[in-house]
């Protein structure tokens, strides 16, 4: 989601790190085909240079290889960019939308990262 204000990218990844560290995923519930296996934020460590880059977005793993994962970008003087990449494998959904062939995962993870009610944001900007 373009166009969100610094604070608001700020305050969401805040709430979503207290939800991680409090093991707070509530929202599963209403999702049982969904079974957490990990969530964190992850870092990247470069082979070359050994160099670590913390905080490089929010990472929830299910049981079955589907991924949620949150980043944030552009949080300087003009707004943010919160980006939220699904990933889900399957045999039989391969001539499905994307859209519907993942809602399930998606609205988890709207719901659980409270996205729309902090950002005011009602839906994507850009969708690839």
């Amino acid at each position: 989601m373009q166009g969100c204000t610094k604070e608001a990218g700020n305050t969401l990844f805040d709430t979503m790190r207290k939800k991680i560290a409090e093991k707070d995923y509530k929202a599963l519930d209403k999702y049982s085909q969904f079974k957490l296996k990990n969530g964190d934020e992850f870092e990247y460590s470069d082979p070359v240079d050994k160099s670590v880059a913390k905080k490089q977005g929010i990472r929830l793993v299910m049981e079955d290889g589907s991924r949620v994962i949150f980043r944030l970008s552009g949080t300087g003087s003009v707004g943010a960019t919160v980006r939220m990449y699904i990933e889900q494998y399957s045999k039989d959904k391969l001539d499905s939308v994307p859209a519907e062939a993942l809602k399930p995962l998606i609205d988890f993870a709207l719901e659980w990262s409270d996205l729309k009610k902090i950002t005011g944001k009602e839906g994507p900007t850009v969708i690839t």
